[in-house]
């Protein structure tokens, strides 16, 4: 039993679905899976067109001290791109990538990126990614330790490789495991502090 008066979950976001509680529009939010307390929240976000590990609590001390930069919390994404990645553009996502957020130029922090040999299995998305018989496609593992807004999309189109599927699989030591897209378990304080390192 959890003795904290806090709560803490894993969610496997969906494609498709907004990282908050409110739909907008045609884009459903969170509030339709059914499966969280009254007060819990994202803690960070996934795009809509992203899906992954999204971690939620009603701890407020932890937004600050899992997204800001310095504290290294790695996460880990699994994009599907177009094209065959080359040891090129993985060398680029390595040192560092100079992007463009809010009009200003940025470089990158270094990434950890290799090519995914075997392709990664994961569950069918809906709708599937656009198939074109004549362009092949690769899967890159990219860990980082920053998010800024559709980061890896850009990383990977700046390098050549736009990306067609993205998934985060974890974040620090927090795994998607066998969670299905929709699907979310509560882990106990102590085992989610230890595993994100705090």
């Amino acid at each position: 039993m959890n003795a904290s008066p806090f709560r803490y979950f894993m969610l496997y976001k969906p494609f498709g679905m907004l990282s908050q509680f409110t739909s907008e529009g045609t884009k459903l939010g969170l509030e339709t899976l059914n499966a969280f307390p009254k007060n819990v929240y994202p803690l960070g976000r996934l795009d809509a067109d992203s899906e992954g590990l999204l971690l939620l609590t009603d701890d407020g001390k932890l937004n600050h001290l899992l997204l800001n930069p310095k504290y290294a919390h790695e996460r880990t994404y699994c994009a599907q791109v177009e094209g065959m990645v080359s040891e090129d553009a993985l060398r680029q996502l390595r040192v560092g990538v100079l992007l463009n957020f809010d009009g200003k130029p940025y470089q990158t922090k270094p990434a950890k990126a290799h090519i995914m040999i075997p392709e990664p299995v994961f569950p069918e998305r809906n709708p599937p990614i656009r198939f074109r018989a004549h362009i092949p496609t690769s899967w890159i593992e990219l860990q980082l330790i920053e998010g800024k807004n559709r980061q890896v999309r850009k990383m990977t189109a700046a390098v050549g490789f736009p990306t067609l599927r993205l998934i985060r699989t974890s974040i620090k030591g927090l795994h998607l495991g066998d969670l299905k897209p929709g699907e979310s378990i509560e882990l106990e304080k102590i085992v989610f502090m230890r595993k994100i390192g705090l």
